[in-house]
């Protein structure tokens, strides 16, 4: 039998044994003493069973864990890891600074160079075997055998550690019972040192708590005289007991508070003389004096040594001091303390009143944690003499508090000076030397001589609910005051003796009290100190007794007083009795503890005395006061034996009664006999409910075992059997409730109270059992326990030893078919097992036999079988309190079952017949009432309907271990059922399935999951599992390999018969499949929790060592294989990485650009948009359809969140991993084609969630770039794809909010690598950082590699299916995903050479049909050769190089591939920044060297064209080195990507890629409209080729088309059918030249413009998109369109509403460029977009910036006005830039067509600025001499354009006279004015700002001063006189509008404004008045015709023109 018990004996059992050697005898031992030293002493047997910590709730997968499992990882290498460590090619090497800004018109440089540099280069190296023509089967095998070697074995080790927050079944064991203790505190007692050394002095030290007014611990007695000293006692002085000879304590503090003081007191021998008179000379004499004091201290010592001989045993009073501990802790610096302690983080100690004993460092306030602190050493100099009138503990506490306030009383005082020395510290956690409060070693005492260290008991301040683990019983006596004034006769000098007498006669004191220090260990009798002439004396003295074991009837503390004589006196006795009186120490069997007030006798006691109390009294004798109480003492005990609770003692006399049967027994005043004794015990049991709940819970474990005992062993009273089952079951419920109720502030996570749970898991055992080992059983090794103190607290003295039971579990195997090796080993265990709080087992047994010597008959029951029966049929109430604690009588059944199994050795017994039916129908009908109470609870009582369901998913899991499997499956079927019935009708669903979740993830954590699921073998002949219930139907089949198998088909998903099969695993997936069902409830929540659980169990898998064979894992996982297809049925609703924030999205049918740096997010367009725009890859009905991506299938129901998805593809990643190949392959060959595009479009996702992010990544994120960016990303997807619901609206306000997209609740936890928030980079360290990515390189390249794997099934399944290019199309498109990824060097080489494979077997898959495929795979192999890990280029050259020979091959020419390299390689130019043309260029000669080497095609013209490609390529190449010279000025970037795309005008694909790289540049700087431009020009390039090859009315004809949206667009039309031939093969063939492109482009130009606000031009884009979406019938799109012009327009109808402030268009700058420094640019003008609201410094600024960077400091110099330049007077080493801010300028007849805000914004080629001067060169000067110069410039095209700069290409001056200016101001200020006026809405303000402006009279240069000057008198030149007509005029008209204003001012204005608007008319009348003269001048010559010179005055003549 597999049993493993490891009895402790005795003899290690340290301190307690001896502490038994010194009871009397354990036969003669009181029943109740008897029962708790067993109790205390007996063995505790635990079981546990074998396998348990395999289990997910006993080793949980922690970020702790899965660090040290990642231990050991290679490191991935990756590109983006390593693009700052080289320098790139040497073609950089050239300072761009020296360089110019020339552009050369072409953008191809000279060949004969760059062919020259290519020849001369250096290969890389050549992969050995590729030229050579193997078998493709051959190829696959080696390339599948290279992908297995060094593999990661566990896959998950590499992800996040599953959610700690979702593991339900987490578990621990619980901390073994011990001995409570609060923060200990280590005090030394060094050196007392006083002035003068006369006498020996003694101390006393104590912790009081002022806030409580409370001593908190017992005295610690110190003596630090020296031995000289100690000399003058001697004839006093026994040998001292080393134990008496301490000098350092431990003191415990539960309840830290900042008012703790430590206490020390002084004594001294009595001596004659008041406590002050004593003290003098130690006030008064200083060291310093001795010599002059020589005779006074010489008299001084000889009185001392007089006194010591006479009195030595007497002491008295002598002074004392306090240190308050909470500035120790504080001072000492709390630098060391160690912040994570738990200590610390427990809520504060005001907060709860109670704390149970596991709070071990019950953190106070932080500011007195006494567990951490600095030790500190103090010298405490000052001492206080103590008062003889203030001695008790009351006036202590007065003192104490009043030292707290700055102006204490005491500090007047004046002080005894002496020094003691006394260190402070944290005690250590397993201090040597050191004795307990009874005296007893605490390991480890090395040497029993060293001096002794003593622990200190203590009285905490408040409650403490701990059980007792330890034989303790400790009396502590504290006389308070006596009171003899009315006692005639010499009585004063009164001493208290106390003695414990065990009789009356004097010889029957018991040597009990405990000695103070430097005596012996016990004394008979003990003295209070003597107060010197006081009759009614105070005292402070604590007597501590030590309990005998069985206390009587006689037992009684015996006080005598003397009166002590202090003067030798002849005939004068030392001491006289003047009084006596006692307490007997038991009444009613009671221990008698509290306060008494004794009235004291005269005479001598008589005899018998010690039957009654001294309050009886008794005749003749003679009482101090008449029989009063004069005597106040008080009583505690410290006792493990007696309860001290009525309640209490009462139940356990009873019981005791019963056991020993002694009848007739008297209890208090009745006498019991058998016939009354039941009734008590029922009332008995009945009362425990009222027990205080301090001693219930310390006496909680005698109070369980009894109760056990009466329930297994009903007492038998007179012959009868009592059956007390009820009322003990009712009683144990109520003690575990109080229990519970007190120790709610400790309770673990799952609601358990550790205490209970301790009990079960260790201390509980059934009554009277020792287990018996079978003869055979192999010897035990027995542990000697040093367990005194266990290892994790200080201290703690266990006193119950352990038995370890572990047991197995003979029906599972290991691994289908392996010999049950639990049965076969029996393995001996440790000693305490401690890793778990859930006492669940694996033994099995029968009823018990009873014990071989019986005394008395006894019956028998079963405890689980009466818990059982009891629970089922209690009453409600009863009921209630079960529930609320179900899991403790759970769990005591299941030990209780446990225990049964194993001593009855029933562990063999096969299930069925291990327990009778009718307990079993007992748990079924309870775990259905439970159930039922679950599942009605849940919406009353959330909580405990979360515990209960906890609670019986836990019972069910270990009944599996127990009962009959079949049995325990039927229970959870039911439990099932009932949740389902009530699921239809339940309000709130999700509720009842998080609770069902929580089950099924609690069962699922059994160790043996995997055996209970029975998994199957189908590839191999049937091996039945274990025969079980359902072995019947687990008989699995094997089939022939070429039919489609159903049952390979219902393995993979979650059929009847996988369900029937695998139990567990059907339970766990169905939850999966509900939670996942788009239709759930609470869907986010149900599906974290849901995926969390198969996550957790499959890291168990993972990490469980009984799994780590392929094969056996193999098998485990095809208990997941329907994971497969949920995930895939689910795909629609997983979080799109392709598109998440951040993630480079690469899907095969993007956009032939391709993205790699990360800050180019907003170049890159994701799949579902590239979808929409391109159409889909496929041609309507061109060939089967697969779906093509998330897309495709309809996104209904909640969405998943990032980080759900995440794991639920890690999840399925798991099982492609670990199943078996071949199963994979058969089913993918049954699965129908929907279905294979989804697998394929599921492994798609999973590249995209667990691509690499790179090094960096971990470091940076800029969030607000980053969400800037995701913004704009999102709208435009959301305008191209025209999904505008309210769902999508919902997701986009969610994204504005979070920079993380979509992710409903996603807690942001650090494990989750995926979406880490930038806050997190603080508090991490490099070292972690380096480890994150080291793992994420490794989990990549692991997902990738499965997903390979896995596409290489089902290219070999599919090969021979009739749809197989479409699959094989897909596959081809996720492979080349996956090389488009950031992967790492290891997985790219052997993606390549699956790539490669495929090429090679399937050319036609890229030959043949669309080009889209073969440009994305050119494009991701051009990237990799430009890669800077040259095995990623070996590898890349390598498969470029074959793509390249298989075109050849098929068609003899490979102008499909030149093409699209030649593209590819302009677009990986374009966009990618970290781009080395170095490496490049060696690739390129890498593929030379094959094509020269290539034997094979050594007579074609193969190679020529060959190397013509690789040049053509070169110098491609070489043109990029210029832009990579201005990546860092963006107007020179897009000025160069211009000429580069003029440049390829006669080649359209390139063209076209050019201005796409253009759109994705300016889109990343955030210029949408020119981004559009880049869109609309692509478009009308399309439109053009489109127009050539057919003529369809619907389409666009052309550029032309366009011009309405752009002027500019026209310069496309350049493409003309001489340089296009339609037909030639490789030209226009990019997917972008179809009518889906085109609309596509049109949508991306749209969306570009609504970002930029251009509302109308999307307008005209759509005028243009509409008809081509009318003619294809698309009426999605076209409802998408609609709609999105309706919000358009919509936007436009706000501009009038005051919302014109929100869209303002650009700013425009003139900049002009002077100095050779500029190079082409010297003397150009340019005129700049700016981003609206630039201001000219903003430019100013970033232009010199620029600039000076790129020439060096002091050569760039900003010309401040706007001036004619000279440029002789230019210094010509330095480079001059003049920017002046320009206006958009229209003719008149212009404004008549540009009516909108919109309009005088869009399509702009005209510029003014006006430059003020006067004829002496000052730029303003007075009225009559103001001039200005206005200047016009025109630019070669119209704004916005593809860029943002244009030249300058036409410029005119005008220069306005004086009265001209005059003129244009007063127009300006009329037209203010007149707009003030007409606003609608009338603005108050606004009119009068502008009437005080005008009409005010202090105005400078104001209407009048202009009016003064220039109409004061007629003009001498005719020539003028038009002007002065003209100015005549505009001042009629703005006197007018002044008085327009006036009037609506009067309206407008309010009472309190009336005077403010008669001032305003005032102003207005006199300036009326003034100007009246100066208008009415009439100019007569006016009348006369104009004579021809004075028109041509009018005419341009006085303008002079510049052209440029």
């Amino acid at each position: 039998m597999p049993l493993i018990s490891t009895p402790f004996p005795s003899s290690s059992n340290g301190p307690q044994v001896q502490l038994l050697a010194r009871l009397c005898g354990l036969g003669k031992l009181d029943a109740q003493v008897r029962a708790a030293v067993e109790m205390y002493t007996e063995d505790w047997i635990i079981a546990h069973r074998r396998y348990q910590h395999l289990s997910a709730a006993f080793s949980p997968i922690t970020t702790e864990t899965q660090r040290e499992r990642q231990k050991g990882l290679t490191r991935q290498v990756f590109e983006q890891d390593t693009s700052g460590d080289e320098r790139s090619g040497p073609e950089d090497s050239d300072d761009p600074r020296h360089s110019s800004g020339s552009l050369d018109d072409t953008p191809r440089s000279s060949g004969a160079s760059g062919i020259f540099d290519l020849r001369n280069l250096a290969a890389d190296s050549l992969l050995p075997s590729l030229l050579e023509r193997t078998a493709p089967e051959d190829v696959d095998r080696r390339n599948e055998a290279l992908r297995r070697q060094h593999r990661p074995r566990a896959l998950l080790a590499l992800y996040p550690a599953p959610d700690e927050d979702e593991a339900v079944e987490r578990c621990s064991r619980p901390e073994p019972p011990r001995e409570h203790f609060g923060q200990r505190i280590l005090v030394k007692c060094l050196s007392l040192k006083f002035e003068i050394e006369i006498e020996p002095i003694f101390g006393i030290l104590a912790l009081y708590d002022v806030r409580e007014k409370k001593k908190i611990s017992e005295n610690f007695y110190f003596d630090l005289n020296s031995d000289s000293v100690k000399g003058l006692l001697r004839a006093h002085g026994t040998h001292p007991a080393i134990s008496t000879l301490a000098r350092s304590a431990i003191l415990s503090v539960t309840y830290p508070s900042p008012d703790i003081f430590l206490v020390i007191k002084l004594e001294k021998v009595l001596q004659q003389g008041d406590i002050s008179e004593c003290c003098e000379p130690y006030m008064v004499m200083k060291e310093v004096d001795t010599a002059k004091n020589k005779e006074k201290l010489e008299k001084l010592r000889l009185a001392a040594e007089q006194f010591c001989t006479r009195l030595g045993r007497y002491r008295m009073p002598f002074a004392w001091t306090a240190i308050h501990l909470a500035n120790i802790v504080s001072s000492a610096g709390q630098t060391d303390r160690d912040s994570d302690s738990e200590g610390e983080r427990r809520p504060a100690w005001t907060d709860r009143r109670r704390r149970g004993p596991q709070d071990r460092t019950s953190g106070g306030d932080d500011t007195c944690s006494f567990s951490s602190f600095r030790p500190a050493t103090l010298t405490v100099t000052n001492f206080f003499k103590q008062e003889a009138e203030r001695l008790s503990d009351e006036d202590l506490f007065k003192f104490l508090a009043d030292m707290r306030r700055p102006s204490s009383l005491l500090r007047r005082l004046r002080p005894v000076t002496a020094q003691l020395k006394i260190d402070i510290s944290p005690a250590p956690e397993n201090p040597h030397f050191c004795l307990s409060p009874e005296l007893l070693h605490v390991k480890p005492y090395p040497d029993p001589r060293g001096r002794p260290t003593k622990e200190i008991l203590e009285f905490p301040a408040r409650e403490v609910y701990a059980p007792h683990t330890s034989y303790r019983n400790l009396l502590y006596v504290y006389p308070h005051c006596l009171n003899f004034s009315s006692r005639q006769g010499s009585v004063r000098n009164l001493a208290v003796r106390v003695q414990y007498m065990a009789g009356e006669d004097p010889s029957q004191a018991l040597p009990v009290i405990f000695g103070k220090s430097s005596c012996s260990e016990f004394t008979r009798e003990a003295f209070t100190p003597v107060v010197y002439h006081n009759k009614s004396p105070e005292f402070y003295e604590e007597f501590k007794l030590r309990l005998p074991a069985c206390v009587t009837e006689n037992h009684h503390l015996l006080f005598t007083f003397y009166h002590v004589s202090c003067q030798p006196r002849p005939g004068t006795a030392l001491e006289t009795p003047v009084g006596f009186t006692w307490i007997p120490l038991l009444q009613h069997g009671r221990l008698r503890t509290g306060p008494f007030c004794l009235p004291v006798s005269v005479d001598q006691l008589p005899p018998s005395y010690s039957v009654l109390t001294p309050d009886v009294a008794l005749p003749g004798m003679r009482w101090v006061d008449g029989h009063k109480g004069v005597f106040s003492v008080e009583l505690t005990a410290v006792s493990s034996v007696h309860p001290q609770d009525p309640h209490l003692d009462k139940f356990f006399t009873l019981v005791h009664v019963l056991e020993e049967g002694a009848f007739p027994f008297r209890l208090k005043d009745t006498v019991l006999s058998e016939g009354t004794v039941e009734q008590e015990l029922r009332a008995s049991l009945a009362a425990l409910r009222l027990a205080s709940p301090q001693p219930l819970v310390a006496f909680s474990h005698h109070v369980l075992d009894k109760l056990v005992h009466l329930v297994v062993r009903p007492p038998i009273i007179g012959g009868q059997i009592v059956n007390l089952g009820r009322g003990a079951f009712e009683a144990m419920a109520h003690v575990v409730s109080l229990v519970h109720r007190s120790l709610e502030a400790a309770q673990d996570a799952r609601g358990h109270c550790p205490l209970l749970a301790a009990y079960v898991h260790y201390a509980f055992r059934l009554p009277g059992t020792e287990p018996n080992f079978p003869s055979g059983a192999p010897p035990v090794a027995v542990q000697a326990a040093t367990l005194a103190r266990g290892p994790g607290r200080p201290a703690s003295l266990y006193l119950a030893r352990s038995k370890s039971i572990s047991s197995s579990n003979p029906d599972l195997a290991v691994a289908p078919g392996s010999v049950d090796d639990e049965v076969s080993r029996i393995l001996a265990s440790k000693a305490i097992d401690c890793s778990s709080s859930r006492t669940s087992f694996y033994l099995e047994g029968s009823s018990l036999a009873p014990p071989a010597t019986q005394p008395r008959p006894t019956v028998q029951k079963l405890l689980h079988e009466e818990l059982a029966l009891q629970w089922v049929v209690s009453g409600s109430a009863v009921r209630e309190t079960v529930l609320q604690h179900a899991w403790f009588f759970f769990q005591l059944m299941v030990k209780s079952m446990a225990l049964h199994l194993l001593l009855g050795q029933r562990l063999d017994t096969p299930r069925k017949l291990r327990f009778p039916g009718r307990f079993l129908d007992d748990i079924a009908a309870l775990v259905g009432s439970v159930g039922l109470e679950v599942i009605t609870r849940v919406y009353k009582d959330a909580e405990l309907a979360e515990r209960l369901n906890a609670s019986l998913a836990f019972f069910l899991s270990d009944l599996l271990s127990l009962a009959d499997r079949g049995f325990v499956f039927s229970l959870v079927r039911a439990h099932y059922k009932q949740v389902a019935t009530r699921l239809q009708s339940a309000p709130n669903p999700a509720l009842l399935l998080t609770l069902r979740m929580d089950f099924t993830r609690i069962l699922c954590s059994h160790e043996h999951y995997v055996t209970l699921n029975l998994p199957c073998c189908p590839l191999s002949p049937p091996a039945s599992p274990s025969p079980s219930v359902s072995s019947t139907t687990s008989q699995s089949s094997t089939f022939s390999s070429h039919a489609p198998d159903p049952k390979v088909t219902s393995m993979f998903e979650l059929s009847g018969p996988f369900r029937q099969q695998h139990f567990l695993a059907g339970l766990l997936l169905t939850e999966l499949a509900l939670a996942l069902e788009p239709e759930a409830e609470g869907a986010s929540l149900l599906h974290k929790k849901a995926i969390s659980a198969v996550h957790s169990l499959l890291c168990g898998h993972d990490a469980d060592p009984r799994y780590t064979e392929a094969a056996v894992k193999a098998r485990v996982a095809e208990l997941y294989l329907p994971l497969l297809s949920l995930a895939r049925d689910t795909l629609p609703r997983l979080h799109d990485f392709a598109e998440g924030p951040g993630q480079r999205s690469r899907l095969a049918s993007m956009l032939d650009s391709d993205t790699e740096g990360e800050g180019d997010i907003g170049g890159t367009i994701n799949p579902s948009v590239a979808m929409a725009i391109a159409g889909g890859p496929l041609a309507p009905g061109s060939r089967a359809s697969i779906s093509q991506g998330p897309v495709a299938a309809s996104r209904s129901g909640c969405p998943l969140s990032a980080e759900s998805s995440r794991t639920l593809l890690v999840c399925v990643l798991w099982v492609l991993k670990n199943a078996e190949p071949a199963l994979l392959q058969r089913w993918a060959a049954d699965l129908a084609l929907p279905q294979l595009g989804r697998l394929l479009d599921l492994l798609y996702l999973c590249l995209a969630a667990f691509e690499y992010k790179g090094k960096k990544a971990f470091e940076r994120i800029n969030s607000l770039t980053f969400k800037k960016s995701l913004d704009m990303k999102a709208r435009l997807e959301e305008a191209i794809l025209g999904t505008i619901g309210a769902r999508q609206e919902m997701v986009r306000r969610s994204r504005e909010r979070s920079p993380f997209g979509n992710q409903e609740n996603v807690r942001w936890r650090k494990s989750i690598t995926h979406w880490r928030q930038t806050s997190d980079r603080v508090d991490k360290t490099k070292d972690e950082m380096e480890h994150e990515a080291l793992v994420d390189g490794n989990l990549a390249t692991e997902a990738s590699l499965v997903v390979l794997d896995t596409l290489e099934i089902i290219v070999q399944t599919v090969m021979l299916s009739e749809a197989r290019e479409s699959v094989l199309g897909a596959v081809l498109k996720v492979v080349l995903y996956s090389l488009g990824s950031a992967q790492s060097a290891l997985f790219l080489q052997h993606g390549l050479a699956t790539q490669r494979s495929l090429v090679s077997k399937f050319p036609e898959l890229l030959f043949e049909e669309d080009t889209e495929l073969c440009a994305d795979l050119c494009l991701r192999l051009l990237r990799h050769c430009g890669s800077r890990i040259s095995t990623i280029r070996t590898h890349a050259s390598a498969s470029l190089y074959l793509l390249m020979r298989q075109n050849f091959e098929i068609g003899n020419n490979f102008a499909r591939v030149k093409m699209q390299v030649t593209m590819s390689l302009s677009s990986l130019v374009g966009t990618t920044q970290s781009f080395s043309e170095e490496h490049l260029r060696r690739s390129l000669k890498t593929i030379l060297t094959y094509a020269e080497e290539d034997v094979g095609l050594r007579d074609s013209t193969f190679a020529e064209q060959v190397q013509d490609l690789m040049f053509n390529l070169h110098m491609i190449l070489t043109d990029t080195v210029k832009m990579k010279e201005h990546q860092e000025d963006p107007e020179m970037l897009i000025d160069l990507m211009y000429r580069i795309a003029r440049g390829y005008q006669g080649s359209p694909d390139l063209r076209l890629t050019w201005l796409q790289n253009m759109a994705g540049k300016h889109a990343e700087l955030g210029n949408h409209a020119e981004a559009a431009q880049c869109m609309v020009h692509a478009a009308a390039l399309v439109a053009e080729y489109l127009a050539l090859l057919e003529d369809s009315r619907y389409l666009p004809v052309g550029c032309v088309s366009f011009q309405n949206i752009s002027s500019n667009v026209l310069e496309e039309s350049a493409i003309s059918d001489d340089i296009l031939s339609p037909d030639e093969e490789g030209f226009c063939s990019g997917k972008h030249f179809t009518e889906l492109g085109l609309v596509g482009l049109l949508e991306q130009a749209a969306a570009y413009f609504t970002m930029g606000g251009l509302y109308e031009a999307v307008n005209e884009v759509y005028k243009t998109l509409i008809p081509i979406l009318e003619a294809h019938r698309d009426y999605k799109k076209l409802a998408a369109v609609h709609g999105k012009l309706q919000e358009a327009f919509t936007k436009i109808m706000h501009q009038s509403s005051g919302w014109e402030t929100q869209r303002v268009f650009g700013t425009y700058f003139r900049v002009g460029f002077y100095g050779a420094r500029f190079g082409d640019l010297d003397e150009q003008e340019f005129v700049y977009k700016e981003p609206s609201i630039t201001k000219l410094a903003e430019i100013s600024h970033r232009l010199e910036e620029f600039y000076t960077e790129r020439f060096g400091e002091d050569v760039v110099e900003i010309v401040k006005d706007s001036n004619p330049v000279d440029k002789t007077k230019l210094d010509p080493q330095k480079a001059y830039i003049q920017i002046t801010y320009v206006e958009p300028h229209f003719d008149t007849y212009e404004l008549k067509d540009r009516v909108t805000y919109f309009d005088r914004n869009y399509g702009l080629r005209t510029f003014l600025f006006c430059t003020p001067f006067t004829p002496d060169g000052r730029a303003h000067g007075d009225l009559p001499e103001q001039h200005k110069r206005k200047t016009l410039l025109s630019t070669d095209h119209a704004f916005p354009y593809i860029k943002t700069r244009i030249r300058v290409c036409h410029r005119e001056e005008t220069v306005l006279t004086p009265v001209e200016v005059a003129i244009e101001d007063m127009q300006k200020k009329t037209r203010e004015l007149a707009f003030a006026t007409e606003q609608d809405p009338p603005d108050a303000k606004m009119l009068q700002m502008v009437l005080q402006g005008s009409v005010g009279p202090t105005v400078n240069q104001g209407p009048l001063e202009v009016a003064q000057v220039f109409l004061a008198e007629i003009p001498e030149d005719p020539k003028l006189f038009r002007h002065h007509n003209k100015l005549r005029l505009c001042f009629k008209d703005f006197c007018k509008k002044c008085e327009d204003a006036l009037r609506k001012n009067k309206a407008l204005i309010g009472p309190d404004q009336k005077e403010y608007h008669r001032e305003l008319e005032r102003n207005y009348c006199r300036l009326r008045e003034a100007l009246q003269p100066l208008l009415t001048q009439r100019l007569p010559q006016l009348l006369a015709p104009p004579t021809a010179g004075l028109r041509n005055s009018l005419n341009r003549a006085s303008f002079r023109k510049a052209d440029l």
